[in-house]
């Protein structure tokens, strides 16, 4: 197994050493804009799917069945919305950072703003991913040979620095190709394993699926946290937050030759993605079929039981084919994050445009470093918290700082008002902070639509300390 493991990441350093040939700074953050389009879209979705869906979305399946799919399909609406509003935006102005977007719509600290929540959020979740993965790997692998958790977690950001730290960009989209393959072929492998070991073909899997409650999909009882108007429009607004405002993702966009390829890596994405949940969601509905068949108790954290069987129940095979999927699926959500984190830095805080080459080169050098220390200290301080509730909280918090990115880039993009800029930092911390106190006391009925109500009090908030455009203060 560690020889396996030790291949894959030798495979992945062949990839870094061929794409960072002549790495410049521009190649770093922009790959030279030379990204072929359909490597970008299929990169992508591992990056979407990260380990927390790898793991989670199938277990979930026996809480939620497959409600989430009113999600998937939200994802849809958002993703046009970026290829059509957000794209030509972003291309338009040249922006490596989008969030200077926000500077020359607002000013000085409506930039540094949206940059930071990016910065906090991208940073918080990046950490919590990988500390899920090496959760899973420290007990499947590295607790039989006495490896303390930290040193796996060195190891793993070490390893995740030294593939990035000179391509960048550019490696990340061919790393990401190659990780986005293990985890689709993890998940189908997966799936015709299960299948088999219930006696099924792919066709009867797929009628016992759907004549399954597992596979009940819409809800329209108003109550309900999975109301499918909620759902569907919390979808659409996740797509757009996560991925058309998020620095991580759409860094990716931007290394296309052109708006139009990047619109077109857009679509293909979106329709990859689309069934790749379905397949997550398939395999789900298997896992709880196998350990019902099979007399298998159900965790208590529905999180377990595709780990649980995958290493324990279906054999060596399918072990290995488990952990090089969530190896992958942590690895290409990580690496983009930690580029992504250097980029936003460099150019939002450190004013890039102004130095020499060399001196770009040494400062990004640090910059990578210390955001990979920042990773190891926030996973050890997960570790060392070591309660689900109070991880799960951190997590769910981080979606609440894209609201105020939501509020910021929809009243820039839907109106023609000015703001007084000094304020944007106060009304973008309020408004989180808002939507908590209000969310609470309405027993978490918002969920995921909680991001709606962010945006919402962000945008109220700064209509309230706007005025229109042209006139004085």
């Amino acid at each position: 197994m560690i020889g396996l493991i030790a291949g894959y990441f030798a495979l992945l350093m062949v990839v870094a050493r061929i794409t960072s040939k002549g790495a410049t700074t521009s190649t770093f953050f922009t790959a030279n804009k030379q990204s072929p389009w359909f490597l970008v879209a299929f990169g992508m979705i591992g990056a979407s799917l990260s380990g927390v869906t790898f793991i989670s979305v199938p277990g979930e399946v026996g809480n939620s069945f497959f409600s989430y799919f009113q999600v998937v399909l939200g994802y849809l609406l958002g993703y046009l919305v970026i290829a059509k509003v957000l794209l030509p935006l972003y291309y338009r102005l040249n922006l490596v950072s989008i969030y200077g977007y926000l500077e020359q719509r607002f000013g000085f600290w409506s930039y540094k703003t949206g940059s930071a929540f990016f910065l906090l959020s991208r940073a918080v979740q990046a950490a919590f991913r990988l500390f899920l993965v090496a959760i899973v790997l420290q007990t499947a692998l590295f607790d039989s040979f006495g490896v303390p958790f930290w040193v796996s977690v060195a190891v793993t950001i070490l390893l995740i620095w030294v593939y990035t730290f000179k391509g960048g960009i550019k490696t990340i989209v061919w790393t990401d190709t190659l990780q986005t393959s293990f985890l689709l072929i993890a998940i189908v492998t997966t799936i015709f394993i299960i299948t088999k070991e219930l006696g099924w073909s792919i066709s009867e899997a797929i009628g016992e699926i759907q004549a399954s409650d597992l596979s009940k999909t819409f809800y329209f009882e108003w109550g309900s946290p999975k109301f499918f108007p909620k759902q569907f429009i919390s979808g659409a607004l996740i797509a757009i937050v996560m991925t058309g405002l998020d620095q991580d993702m759409m860094q990716k966009n931007l290394t296309c030759k052109s708006l139009k390829d990047a619109q077109k890596n857009i679509f293909w994405f979106s329709i990859i993605l689309v069934v790749a949940n379905i397949l997550i969601l398939c395999m789900g509905a298997l896992l709880y079929f196998y350990a019902e068949q099979n007399g298998i108790e159900i965790p208590a954290r529905t999180d377990g039981l595709y780990p649980l069987l995958a290493l324990n129940h279906l054999g060596t095979f399918a072990g290995v084919v488990f952990l090089l999927g969530i190896i992958a699926a942590a690895y290409s959500s990580a690496d983009s994050a930690l580029t992504a984190l250097t980029t936003a830095f460099c150019v939002d805080f450190l004013n890039f445009d102004n130095k020499e080459e060399s001196e770009k080169k040494r400062t990004r050098l640090k910059v990578h470093i210390a955001f990979s220390v920042i990773l190891f200290l926030t996973i050890l301080v997960f570790s060392a918290i070591n309660d689900d509730s109070v991880i799960n909280s951190i997590f769910r918090a981080a979606g609440y700082t894209y609201g105020p990115l939501l509020g910021l880039f929809s009243f820039g993009l839907l109106t023609k008002r000015s703001v007084q800029d000094k304020y944007v930092m106060i009304v973008c911390i309020a408004a989180p902070i808002l939507s908590y106190i209000i969310d609470l006391n309405t027993d978490g009925w918002f969920g995921f639509f909680v991001l709606a109500l962010n945006g919402a009090l962000t945008f109220l908030g700064l209509l309230m300390i706007s005025k229109k455009a042209g006139t004085s203060s």
